[in-house]
């Protein structure tokens, strides 16, 4: 019990000169007692995330109390029962946090508490700079769970023991004081104990604080998948531009040449990690694979429909693609008969008639004299070698005429069938990646 000689401040403090020469050992009167600490903290302000770097920046309160048997003194007698004292002529215990990589730049309070029944109340701020094992996967609807770890550097658990305050208590002060969380929003605080044996025979003891804490992914919603739904919606829609009179490639590549710059222009808003790839990383290469397949497919669609009238359209593409494929996607084969064409055609009908009228004056012996029926038979003749020549060249164009129109056939078949699993993966594609972000376990 201090005495004071007068009840006012200066007495008091001339009255724990004795303690204050003590500041250098632990103050208990039985070194075999240990040191019972309180701590808690309020978490104020998360500052930032840093992905690459796995670290994450927080600004809290921190409040340590424990007791100085030292100290004891009558609140009447000495005229206060609590006073301030500089942190530095009191015995101050060395906890820190495990998790801490770099230098607190909060301000400094040289102050602590000191009350009459010997407690004392050290509070300062801290701006945390913490290591933490950031999971990305579900990146932007992701939740990270870090921890800040309280443990004495030096002491054992029986010279120091910590204890903890209530963590629903420190939740819904740190909601209420909270100055500025940014993207981020706190969702909990949980702690547990852990104890750590040692070479000396004791246990080191640390007490976890695991915060948690959700990130906002309007801003992420908004520039960067809505956009790019939009986009692959307008690459879905360019199937049902016709292929023969729409140059439809040139407006794929417009689309890639936008979604590339768009991808380059929000590429500051995707996260940096070596550890994972983040599921909206992969939307967008998926995105971006899908446009350039639909492209690739519009080339080869012109190609058929337009560089290749020369070449009969091979009998297993014939069998594989006209008639089996072309079911499949309502575009069956057109029935045709190449005699019937060739017999309808009214020049064919006209030679036809010409030839017949040449054979029948050529029947009639009595009517023509030898000399006029070497002439008419030498006219037959030239006549039929044109008639030859005319049938062999209408052969041609037909048959050039009917492998355009088959491999047009083929083209609208693979461009429609192409189209149905375009679909059919982007619904796949978009249904797994939303399945997955919205049942990936975080594992921070």
């Amino acid at each position: 019990m201090l005495n004071c000689t007068r009840p006012d401040t200066p007495s008091l403090l001339e009255a724990l000169g004795p303690v204050f020469n003590m500041s250098s050992i632990r103050p208990v009167m039985n070194a075999s007692t240990p040191t019972n600490i309180t701590i808690s903290f309020v978490l104020a302000g998360i500052l930032g995330v840093d992905e690459k770097a796995q670290l994450l920046t927080t600004y809290i309160w921190q409040t340590l109390i424990w007791k100085n048997e030292f100290v004891r003194w009558d609140p009447e007698q000495c005229g206060k029962s609590l006073i301030t004292i500089p942190r530095e002529l009191l015995w101050v215990p060395d906890v820190v946090i495990n998790e801490f990589m770099g230098k607190n730049t909060a301000p400094f309070v040289p102050y602590s508490y000191l009350s009459s029944d010997g407690f004392v109340t050290d509070k300062k701020p801290v701006r945390v700079v913490s290591s933490c094992r950031l999971d990305i996967y579900t990146f932007p609807f992701d939740t990270q769970n870090c921890s800040l770890s309280f443990n004495s550097y030096l002491h054992t658990i029986s010279a120091v023991f910590i204890n903890h305050t209530s963590v629903d208590e420190m939740l819904q002060r740190s909601k209420e004081v909270m100055a500025t969380m940014g993207e981020w929003e706190l969702i909990g605080i949980t702690v547990k104990t852990f104890q750590f044996p040692t070479n000396l025979g004791d246990d080191y003891q640390e007490i976890r604080f695991f915060v948690s804490m959700s990130r906002r992914a309007t801003m992420y919603v908004v520039n960067l998948l809505i956009p790019s739904c939009f986009l692959i919606a307008v690459d879905f829609l360019s199937f049902l531009l016709p292929p023969k009179s729409v140059d439809r490639s040139l407006f794929k590549m417009t689309l890639i040449l936008g979604y590339t710059v768009f991808l380059l222009s929000m590429n500051d808003l995707l996260p940096i990690t070596g550890d994972t790839i983040p599921l909206l990383n992969v939307f967008l290469s998926l995105c971006l694979t899908m446009m350039v397949g639909s492209l690739l497919e519009t080339v080869l669609i012109t190609n058929l429909l337009c560089g290749s009238a020369h070449y009969p359209v091979p009998r297993f593409i014939r069998v594989l693609v006209l008639h089996i494929l072309g079911f499949l996607v309502l575009l069956p084969p057109k029935s045709r008969d190449p005699e019937d064409t060739v017999i309808q055609n009214p020049a064919a009908q006209a030679e036809i008639k010409d030839s017949s009228l040449v054979a029948e004056s050529s029947r009639d012996p009595e009517q023509k004299s030898p000399l006029d029926e070497d002439k008419a038979l030498q006219e037959l003749r030239s006549v039929g070698r044109e008639l030859q020549v005319l049938h062999l060249q209408l052969k041609q164009q037909l048959e050039g005429n009917q492998n355009s129109e088959d491999w047009i056939q083929v083209g609208l078949i693979i461009d429609r069938l192409v189209f149905c699993l375009y679909m059919i993966f982007i619904a796949v594609s978009f249904i797994t990646i939303i399945v997955l972000w919205m049942q990936s376990p975080n594992k921070s």
